[in-house]
């Protein structure tokens, strides 16, 4: 069996890396920033672009016939962990909007900066999903 790249096309086109990766059942989702349609990074805080970032990480596992209680592992990077923790409770309002009150195993990282200078924060993650639902 082939890994098999799953590029929705709603997102980017990707260009030296997909959106995900699936092999089997098993779906890695590669990190996503806040970019939007028109490859802009989304104006606004760390909010919204937790919220354009999971929503990309989203699109490519519903691309895969994945739902948000398929994920197991989410790994947030983060340019300013002390403003992401200061507006927790309303990103995990949005988490909860998105993808409903299940979390996965999770890890937030702080680093220096991410690949468009404007990001302050990256979402990869990893989905098993039932192979019934496999779209790809």
């Amino acid at each position: 069996m082939k890994p098999v790249a799953v590029n929705p096309a709603s997102l980017p086109k990707p260009s030296g890396y997909s959106h995900g990766t699936l092999h089997g059942n098993t779906l890695y989702l590669g990190g996503q920033t806040a970019l939007d349609a028109d490859m802009r990074i989304v104006e606004g805080g760390i909010v919204e672009q937790f919220r354009q970032a999971f929503g990309n990480v989203l699109t490519t596992l519903r691309e895969a016939g994945g739902e948000p209680d398929d994920l197991v592992s989410i790994t947030i990077y983060l340019t300013d962990v002390e403003d992401y923790q200061a507006h927790g409770k309303e990103i995990g309002a949005v988490w909860r909007e998105l993808a409903g009150p299940v979390y996965p195993a999770m890890a937030g990282i702080g680093c220096t900066r991410l690949w468009q200078p404007e990001a302050m924060i990256e979402i990869m993650g990893t989905a098993v999903i039932p192979p019934e639902r496999l779209k790809v």
